[in-house]
């Protein structure tokens, strides 16, 4: 997995976005607050973005962060895996 610039698919700078060969991404979100609806809908908008410029894309979301069941949920409906640490 190797670092890629999130602005090349039109997300924010601060964005930590991980690509590999067959166009895996991960959404990398290091914090202890967990993560909640509001969250997952600006993760679904980043993964739209991701998903418009490549769209075979798949999309996983790594986190330190405890998440919420429903955005559990609202994640795994919309098609990003989520994988804690």
């Amino acid at each position: 997995m190797e670092k890629i610039n999130p602005k090349l698919y039109g997300l924010p700078a601060r964005t930590v976005l991980l690509k590999d060969d067959h166009d895996n991404f991960v959404l990398l979100i290091d914090r202890k607050s967990q993560i909640i609806m509001k969250d997952a809908n600006a993760i679904l908008d980043k993964a739209d973005k991701i998903r418009t410029a490549v769209p075979d894309a798949t999309i996983t979301l790594e986190t330190t962060a405890p998440v919420c069941s429903k955005s559990t949920k609202f994640l795994s409906d919309n098609g990003i895996e989520i994988i804690q640490k």
